[in-house]
């Protein structure tokens, strides 16, 4: 069945900006264009790492930068929106000021990774498909009830609308009209399941209908779309109009993770086609027609962003050897007590090693 859905896109693949598109400063189009190269770069060295047995298998942000670093930036003037990731989303929580170090302590699997979630309002990386969705709708609905002005952005793909807590959590945003915006990142797969195979509907965005609110589609990878979107569903769900989910349109131009292998279902050409909407090389493209950008820019940039990256992987690599028992210590605020007795045995039988 098809339900119409408004589709959003304003960049073309050679960098010309069509009108109406919202209005971004010389400046903003740069934080915007440093935070996809920071978060490639980033990207390139976890898996470099991963390779190497220096880091735990990973999901690889490769082409959909574009729509995290337009989110992030569509929301830094709001210091009470949370991020609720699911497992690709990297770039955003690096463009919101998440210590990259930190990242690389979650992937590599140090649970202290996932400490300065609060400080950063950024929850942490949640591996179970589609169970964040609750969480966001959970905090979005706190907000409303506590009448706080505020709003959770929660995260999911493509294959995770295909889950049970997708439904759940939809059901609940809509039905409170709860200050939530969800993001699907539709990067056309879901580990080696096509997007075609995920669902009959036409668009996954006009899944929100069921529930009572308004779905859109983005161009995924066209960072002035990302922008407006998230921007105006921010807005909507602040000022009381309840949420949206946003399904972008975007492709992951790698393997599902490091235990994948794309090449087993899908071609060489698909991928190629793809690679031409490129989000950062349509930004740049477009940031040196209008005058703000050149080749002595593009190498500083990469320079600094290099030697960030290389600083945090330093600072991961020190990071000291956890004690075993550790791992009873994340999984509350504070240990119930039947917890308590296994943590104490557990220490008592391996003498705290």
């Amino acid at each position: 069945m098809n339900i119409d859905v408004p589709y959003t896109s304003f960049l073309d693949i050679d960098g010309n900006l069509k009108e109406g598109a919202p209005q971004l400063s010389h400046d903003d189009l740069k934080t915007i264009y440093w935070h996809m190269n920071l978060g490639r770069i980033c990207n390139a060295k976890i898996l470099s790492m991963q390779k190497q047995g220096r880091i735990g298998t990973y999901a690889s942000t490769l082409g959909q930068e574009g729509c995290q670093a337009a989110l992030a930036h569509a929301i830094k003037d709001n210091d009470n929106i949370w991020l609720v990731p699911s497992f690709r989303e990297s770039v955003a929580t690096i463009a919101r000021g998440y210590p990259m170090e930190q990242l690389m302590r979650y992937w590599g699997g140090f649970e202290i990774g996932s400490n300065q979630t609060r400080e950063f309002k950024v929850m942490p990386v949640n591996i179970p498909i589609a169970s964040q969705l609750n969480h966001a709708a959970g905090i979005a609905i706190s907000m409303k009830f506590k009448g706080e002005k505020g709003a959770a952005i929660g995260f999911v793909g493509d294959g995770g609308t295909s889950e049970g807590e997708f439904a759940e959590a939809m059901n609940f945003v809509g039905e409170f009209k709860a200050p939530a915006v969800f993001v699907c990142q539709n990067n056309q797969y879901a580990i080696s399941v096509p997007r075609k195979k995920q669902t009959a509907a036409s668009t996954i965005a006009q899944k929100a209908t069921a529930f009572g609110f308004e779905g859109v589609q983005v161009d995924g990878n066209d960072v002035f779309a990302c922008y407006k979107i998230i921007k105006d569903a921010i807005e909507k769900a602040m000022n009381g109009g309840g949420p949206t989910f946003v399904e972008a349109i975007t492709y992951r131009l790698d393997n599902h993770t490091t235990a994948d292998d794309w090449h087993k279902y899908r071609t060489e050409e698909e991928v190629n086609e793809w690679k031409k909407k490129d989000p950062i090389e349509r930004l740049k493209k477009h940031m040196m027609q209008i005058g703000c950008w050149d080749d002595q820019h593009e190498q500083h940039m990469l320079e600094d962003a290099k030697k960030k990256v290389e600083e945090a992987a330093k600072a991961y690599e020190g990071t000291p050897k956890p004690k075993v028992e550790e791992i009873f210590d994340h999984l509350y605020a504070k240990l119930p007590y039947h917890i308590q007795e296994q943590k104490d045995h557990f220490v008592k039988f391996w003498g705290g090693q």
